[in-house]
């Protein structure tokens, strides 16, 4: 596995592009203003308590009020609120919870108008950030998440994630933080920890400490409602969850930008900021590695699959649905071998494009349907085995007996949507066609499954002549390379009655081939 961080700065914003061998994995944009994210944490006055719900709202300084669940307060919300009110009054001068006397635990079934109160300041984090309509989700649990480990004031308790089996190592990091982490502290460990030494898991903590001090005073003398600790950038925090020894470049293509992650990386990672480099190249460069052409083939409703297959994705109110269709193709092998294929491929699809979306709530995939029940647990088996890599929280049903595969994933950010039509010349912009850019490649696609499976000795192509003067653009051109692919010359008509879309293939009798 060998991933790429492709970092474009533009003018109002930063996309992300994280590749996985090339295929693009994940997207990110990151606006200049970039508040109400995950992480944030902030000086929140209570606006309503709603029993009935068991929750209330909070006035965050968004258009709509912030929810926050009773079950979202956590146990220790009675020492966090004592913290931050003695703060706010001036009686907790220092940030240091040596002495810090903590209160009891409040009860799993308890209400929230026995705990909070109608305009009470409060301190909150952003569990979830403003989708559609909806204002942020809060959670008061305030949690910091550092490179190797995520600090829980108010808490002694220290965790270590499920991931690192090795039972010698998971007893020796929590022996290792019970001894170094401070009094009323606790201490999530996490997998990237495993093998770390004590010098890089104290520096991190120090780190988390230290962001625990800046907000405390930030919380001095503030007024609600205020953001009182911003996370880190989305930049930073992708090398801070993901930088491992797989990582092997960051392009960037600004040069202040390369120099501040270069200066991050060397704090985090001493000894990796080698791989960040600064792009100067004048194709753009998500066009330079192939993000652009990605864009188009993954976002659009109809994302097509390797082996000429597709998949429809619709996104409504309460969930999306995703029809998986084989195309025109049929294999060699009998329906259903075809089908499980189709499915096995899809699924792969589906992982990346869910990850790649950031799609969440309920999704619905309607495979193609399958007979034999060996084929239906398999496809199970490999749908969470390619989901397994997805940092959000997810569960996968098995396949009903109608073929439907139910998913649910964590839903902390609005979709990623980004418009991959273009404007038709021929309807002068009267209506959306599929994205031009993929033309070319299902027509080789096709031409390929001509030539190498039914074995045609010749084709020829009919097309628009525009896409006649595309194919055979440039000294070494598209149709050149089809020949010393395919050691045979294939001919590009170009025909006006075609439309601009419109191609065909044809054998040396011009009788129209079949696919």
């Amino acid at each position: 596995m060998s991933l790429e961080l492709i970092v474009d700065a533009r003018k109002k914003s930063i996309w992300l592009a994280l590749l996985n061998d090339g295929k693009l994995i994940e997207l990110h944009e990151e606006q200049g203003n970039n508040d109400f994210s995950v992480g944030d944490i902030y000086l929140g006055k209570v606006r309503k308590v709603v029993p009935s719900l068991n929750a209330s709202f909070v006035d965050v300084g968004y258009d709509k009020d912030a929810f926050l669940h009773y079950l979202d307060l956590g146990p220790q919300f009675n020492s966090l609120n004592k913290f931050s009110r003695d703060t706010l009054r001036g009686k907790q001068n220092v940030a240091d919870l040596q002495y810090f006397k903590a209160e009891d635990d409040i009860s799993k079934e308890g209400k929230i108008g026995d705990t909070i109160s109608s305009s009470a300041p409060i301190l909150v984090q952003v569990a979830k950030e403003p989708i559609s309509s909806k204002g942020p989700r809060l959670s008061a649990e305030i949690t910091m998440a550092g490179r190797f480990l995520v600090l829980v004031p108010f808490s002694n308790k220290v965790s270590i994630s499920q991931k690192i089996k090795d039972h010698a190592e998971r007893d020796r990091l929590k022996d290792l933080m019970r001894t170094i982490k401070p009094k009323n502290f606790g201490v999530i460990i996490r997998t990237v920890a495993e093998g770390k030494k004590v010098e890089l898991l104290d520096q991190d903590l120090q780190n988390l400490i230290g962001k625990w001090k800046r907000m405390h005073e930030n919380l001095l003398g503030a007024k609600p409602p205020m953001r009182v600790l911003g996370e880190i950038d989305k930049t930073s925090s992708i090398l801070r969850d993901l930088l491992n020894a797989d990582f092997t470049n960051i392009h960037v293509n600004d040069e202040a930008l390369y120099g501040t992650l270069k200066e991050y990386v060397s704090d985090i990672a001493p000894g990796r900021e080698k791989i960040i480099k600064n792009y100067d190249g004048k194709l753009d460069i998500f066009e330079r590695f192939g993000v652009s052409r990605q864009i188009k083939a993954l976002f659009g409703k109809k994302v097509p699959l390797p082996s000429g297959g597709y998949l429809i994705i619709e996104h409504t109110e309460a969930m999306h649905v995703v029809d998986v269709n084989s195309g025109n193709r049929k294999g060699a092998d009998g329906q259903e071998n075809n089908a499980l294929s189709t499915n096995l491929e899809a699924a792969e699809e589906i992982a990346r494009v869910l990850q790649l979306r950031d799609m969440g709530g309920i999704v619905c995939v309607d495979f193609i349907d399958m007979h034999d029940r060996a084929n239906n647990k398999a496809l199970h088996a490999k749908m969470k085995e390619v989901m397994s890599n997805d940092r959000a929280k997810h569960n996968i049903i098995p396949p009903s007996k109608f073929g439907v595969v139910e998913i649910t994933r964590q839903r902390v950010r609005p979709q990623t949507n980004i418009t991959t039509a273009e404007k038709c010349p021929t309807c002068n912009g009267k209506g959306d066609v599929q994205a031009s850019i993929l033309l070319a490649d299902e027509i080789e696609n096709n031409l390929d499954y001509l030539i190498k499976t039914k074995n045609e000795k010749e084709v020829a192509l009919l097309v628009h002549p525009y896409l006649e003067a595309y194919f055979k653009a440039g000294f070494i051109s598209r149709q050149v390379k089809w020949f010393f692919k395919y050691k045979k010359w294939v001919p590009v008509r170009g025909l006006s009655s075609q439309s601009l879309l419109e191609y065909s293939f044809v054998d040396k009798n011009k009788e129209k081939l079949t696919l």
